[in-house]
């Protein structure tokens, strides 16, 4: 595929199209049209209104902002002219049936990292496109695992706005023209380095891990030093989709691992709208995902708004991260990898 390609040649020109990615496509387009109406608010900033302003909470206690509804809104708009039965959304409490002889299911968070609206940090929209399952004996037909993704993607919202997005052969980058309002592809078969010196986590939160974390998180602080014998640097943008545009860009690996405080125990990220996709991505880009046990991807889901803990990146890396989980608990078992050596263990 040549470079500059806009994204709507490059759905039809995909080999082998079946109805159902016939239907994935045209509901990527919906997406991307509702993505650039969101762009163009949150460049609008407090032009557009007092974008950041608190409307109570969602169903999972996260306080909604202005942006994070009139994005959900500007989405559903688009997606009623798609081939979508079902619309599960951060947003909203219960799943929206939207056409129920339709072939696509949509998970999607409209507004990814609202927090920092008021900040002029990147923000974004992640999405995962299923098939829309009828067999009954199945269960809830919302409820499958990432496994089953016909395609995912993002738009972040930054210096540049991008749509990262696969069908399951690769994850591309398309660039949104701001003279032609198209979005062009501008790399494709993004490749992520197996390795890094590089990590992203919330270390305030140190006091609260668990001891595989915190063993992780000291053998990079202790640099060269140390066990690892490198020098590690730290991100934390507090927004999924700068973090994984970063990991997409150079490698490096995020962690948001469930910790000991109250409503954290399982993680905070979304398993059906935030992991899931983002899994997709990074795995068909050459990286790896993990909750420190399990690929993310093969996580049966329980709940609509479900949390799991989510460690992704440059795929040696993870491979490192999950020996720490796989560490023995009982202290006196604990191999040399475990030694007491560092900045903040006791």
């Amino acid at each position: 595929m040549e470079l500059f390609t806009i994204l709507e040649d490059y759905l039809k020109e995909q080999p082998d199209s079946t109805d159902l990615q016939q239907a994935s496509a045209t509901t990527i387009l919906g997406i991307s049209a509702a993505a650039k109406q969101i762009a163009a608010l949150v460049a609008r900033g407090p032009l557009a209104g007092n974008l950041g302003a608190a409307h109570g909470d969602n169903v999972d206690g996260d306080t909604q902002k202005e942006l994070d509804l009139r994005a959900n809104e500007l989405i559903i708009n688009e997606l009623r002219q798609a081939p979508v039965a079902t619309l599960v959304s951060e947003e909203l409490d219960e799943p929206l049936i939207l056409d129920e002889a339709a072939p696509i299911y949509v998970a999607i968070d409209p507004l990814d990292g609202s927090s920092n609206i008021e900040t002029n940090a990147a923000v974004g929209t992640i999405f995962s496109i299923m098939p829309a399952q009828r067999d009954a004996a199945k269960g809830n037909p919302c409820l499958q695992p990432g496994t089953a993704q016909i395609a995912a993607g993002y738009v972040i919202y930054g210096p540049q706005t991008a749509l990262i997005l696969t069908l399951g052969q690769g994850t591309h980058i398309f660039t949104l023209d701001p003279d032609s309002q198209q979005f062009r592809l501008t790399q494709e078969a993004v490749q992520i380095p197996e390795t890094t010196r590089e990590f992203a986590i919330n270390v305030s939160n140190f006091r609260h891990w668990d001891r595989h974390v915190r063993a992780y998180i000291d053998d990079c602080l202790e640099g060269e030093a140390g066990f690892r014998k490198s020098n590690y640097n730290m991100r934390w943008v507090a927004s999924l989709v700068a973090e994984c545009q970063r990991i997409l860009s150079r490698g490096g690996v995020f962690l948001y691992p469930g910790d000991a405080r109250k409503g954290y125990a399982h993680g905070r990220l979304r398993l059906l709208y935030e992991v899931n996709p983002i899994s997709f991505l990074i795995e068909q880009a050459g990286g790896a995902a993990t909750d420190g046990q399990q690929r993310l991807l093969e996580i049966q889901p329980q709940q609509l708004h479900q949390r799991v803990p989510m460690i992704f990146g440059s795929r040696r890396e993870i491979a490192r991260v999950e020996r720490y989980y796989g560490e023995p608990e009982t202290p006196g078992e604990r191999s040399q990898l475990f030694n007491k050596r560092g900045l903040f263990r006791a």
